[in-house]
């Protein structure tokens, strides 16, 4: 269940940072991590935070639910 989260909060991000026509590397230096961590955030191989989901969201000019896509997730 975990991973489909995760999967769907990377896609999420990828799409709205592409919709902004922002770098990885912008990214990763407005939240002061490497183009390489924000990177693996994209591709679902790291959790990503709370605090990093905020981060993100302003960063993008979205809400959190953008991101986390919440109408979609079904939590059991």
């Amino acid at each position: 269940m975990l991973t489909h989260i995760n999967e769907r909060i990377a896609l999420n991000l990828r799409n709205a940072r592409l919709v902004r026509n922002y770098s990885q590397e912008y990214m990763g230096l407005q939240l002061k991590i490497s183009q390489n961590a924000y990177s693996k955030m994209e591709m679902g191989r790291t959790r990503i935070t709370v605090e990093s989901v905020f981060k993100i969201a302003h960063i993008l000019q979205v809400d959190i639910y953008t991101l986390l896509d919440i109408k979609q997730l079904a939590v059991v």
